[in-house]
């Protein structure tokens, strides 16, 4: 597959990646914990949902530069201890809320970095977890860890399959050793290959591969070699993101020469090559920087139409509610969205005078529920049966979207999407810039500071 370089120059401007609509931008503090109390208990009402976790662990021993993630930089053990005792607190008021009947299909290990507790602090967490939600224990279950290879020991990932853990995922980023200086992450292609010989031996069911494009330093010739060790590796997925320069926001990427980034131009080269190297080996481009091999489970719901978009990226459990745990961690129950403090002392304060520490959030109003519909039907399955629409939601899709109709238009006219009386079709073109076409059905979009985004590219 091979990009539309005019093309792409064309709308590569800011906008959301669509783990959630609306995106977090509009999330307030009207919507406290009360209002998400009342949510989650009413998630219970009827054939209730399957549940997911994410558990976020915000630490880290060393500053990857690039990244824009809520993270403490600590070597104290002491931090680990204190935030652990607040976390299982809060696991005990989450799963107050839930009734028990309600089986934890899915759960995420992100941070920071999760593997800088102990493998004691993991089996600890992990058996509070059991203590008070109905944990899945089958083979369908999907269970994910975040890990930094530099801090595995020899039984690390032996002991985490242990655990329940059946799928890693692997900050890469770049091998090129003169990138990895630049942005303050030195591992060695032998932690990766040693990472992948062991996961595959024990029988973790998938290990994905992190990868950024536009870091200092890095050429098309250099990626091209980065490109080639990770085809030879050969992990299941491989999410390839798009590095997003804001050092005023992220004070980490203040150390990043801004003069070592590669221009523009560079970026969409270093994007076009990373598609047209992936698929050429095999793997099936998800859309925007998501690619699978043909046999695993994404791959598989992007074909029958399960797909699903929430704050890890694609997905394939589109019927879980979600409980963030966690420093800042971000929940998605019923039609509510809610996230916990982002600072640790208001974290903490919360949780030690016996409340959740949920700090902001949205409850959707139906034009939400139904955009949510609409964006992620043409993220997740690449196409939008308007029929189906104006049966679920009772409205004339012709009159309701009008606008969004009219702007498509220009969009059908590139390429990107083709359309009739019944179907919006994404197109192979339009696969690499599903972002702009969701962007025609956000109605915050108007009204938010397009700064507020990462570029599209």
């Amino acid at each position: 597959m091979k990009l539309d370089a005019t093309l792409i120059r064309r709308y590569d401007g800011h906008g959301p990646r669509y783990t959630s609509y609306p995106t977090a931008v509009q999330f307030h503090t009207g919507f406290d914990e009360q209002s998400y109390r009342r949510v989650a208990l009413l998630s219970n009402a009827g054939t209730s949902r399957p549940l997911s976790i994410y558990v976020h662990v915000p630490f880290c021993e060393r500053p990857c530069f690039y990244c824009g993630c809520n993270k403490i930089i600590t070597r104290n053990p002491v931090h680990a201890e204190q935030y652990l005792q607040r976390l299982q607190r809060e696991i005990e008021l989450q799963s107050a809320l839930f009734e028990r009947r309600r089986n934890v299909r899915q759960m995420h290990f992100g941070g920071g970095t999760p593997t800088y507790l102990t493998l004691s602090q993991l089996a600890a967490l992990f058996s509070q977890l059991g203590r008070h939600f109905n944990i899945d224990r089958s083979e369908q279950r999907e269970f994910s860890i975040e890990i930094d290879p530099r801090t595995l020991g020899p039984s690390s990932l032996s002991e985490l399959f242990r655990l329940g853990f059946n799928r890693l995922s692997l900050g890469v980023q770049d091998f090129d050793p003169n990138v990895q200086r630049a942005v303050n992450r030195l591992q060695s292609i032998e932690q990766i290959d040693e990472c992948m010989v062991q996961a595959r031996a024990l029988g973790y069911r998938s290990v994905s591969f992190d990868l950024i494009y536009g870091l200092p330093l890095q050429t098309v010739a250099s990626f091209d070699e980065t490109l080639a060790t990770v085809v030879r590796m050969r992990p299941d997925r491989i999410a390839a993101y798009g590095y997003a320069h804001m050092p005023r926001l992220f004070k980490a990427q203040r150390a990043i020469r801004s003069d070592q980034l590669p221009d523009a131009e560079t970026r969409l080269q270093l994007l076009a090559l990373t598609v047209e190297r992936l698929t050429e080996a095999g793997y099936v481009y998800i859309g925007m920087d998501h690619f699978a091999l043909p046999d695993d489970d994404l791959a598989r719901a992007m074909r029958d139409g399960s797909l699903h978009r929430n704050f890890q990226g694609y997905s394939t459990h589109g019927d879980c509610d979600l409980i963030g745990l966690g420093v800042s961690a971000i929940g998605a129950v019923g039609n509510s969205y809610s996230q916990n403090r982002k600072d640790l002392s208001g974290y903490y304060a919360a949780l030690d005078q016996g409340r959740l520490p949920v700090d902001r959030g949205i409850a959707l109003s139906m034009d939400d529920v139904l955009r949510r519909e609409i964006i992620q039907r043409l993220m997740c399955q690449g196409e939008l049966r308007m029929r189906e629409i104006e049966n679920s939601y009772a409205l004339d899709f012709s009159e309701y979207f009008a606008h969004e109709l009219a702007a498509l238009n220009a969009l059908a006219s590139d390429g990107l999407i083709t359309s009739d009386p019944d179907v919006i079709r994404v197109t192979e073109r339009g696969r690499s810039l599903l972002r702009t076409i969701a962007m025609i059905f956000d109605a915050y979009l108007p009204r938010a500071a397009s700064t507020q985004f990462s570029k599209v590219i």
